[in-house]
């Protein structure tokens, strides 16, 4: 088991299952972290003994978290890798997923490489999508993060409607996500 001590944050979603299942055969140990509660199922894994209070919302998390690896990577200088996640599914289901879509097969293959990534990388934030054809991120540089992505959502392009027309380049690259209607939902009365 050559990856040592693993933390997974976000254990009990999507992401973190497939990656938790694909980790635990290769980490000493997998400590799992998440707001819901989680029961380890295999004797590498750890779960959280006191449950995250996130104080913002999602996209401000991401952004605070970078800053904070970014910390430790400069005043303690440990090497930290923060993945921007594409948009994961098992296969793309919409016309946006065929330039923002992580299959899962490149989502392990990024962490692996965020675990493993050379010792002269003291910090890096990148995009983890997968090779798209319409994507419109750019690809870490492999001296950075030793991953090429394999799969392509234009495989799916056939199944999903509305992948005929143009996509808006003044449209947010998170989708509906990134709209103040999102945001303002949120925030309450």
């Amino acid at each position: 088991m050559g990856l040592g001590t693993v933390a997974v944050t976000g254990a009990a979603g999507t992401i973190g299952s497939v990656v938790r299942e694909a980790l635990r055969r290769e980490a000493a140990r997998v400590i799992l972290v998440d707001r819901v509660p989680l029961r380890p199922e295999a004797g590498n894994e750890d779960g959280p003994r006191e449950p995250v209070r996130p104080d913002g919302l999602y996209g401000v998390s991401k952004a605070a978290v970078e800053a904070l690896g970014r910390m430790y990577a400069d005043k303690f200088g440990l090497s930290v890798v923060c993945l921007r996640i594409g948009s994961f599914e098992p296969a793309p289901a919409e016309p946006r997923h065929l330039a923002t879509w992580l299959s899962p097969r490149d989502a392990v293959g990024y962490i692996r490489a965020a675990l493993t990534a050379p010792s002269s990388t003291r910090f890096a934030t990148v995009y983890a999508v997968s090779a798209n054809t319409r994507r419109f991120w750019e690809l870490p540089d492999p001296a950075v993060l030793g991953y090429t992505p394999v799969d392509d959502a234009e495989l799916h392009a056939g199944d999903i409607p509305g992948t005929d027309l143009p996509a808006d380049p003044a449209a947010p690259q998170a989708g509906p996500y990134a709209l103040p209607e999102f945001t303002l939902k949120h925030l309450g009365p």
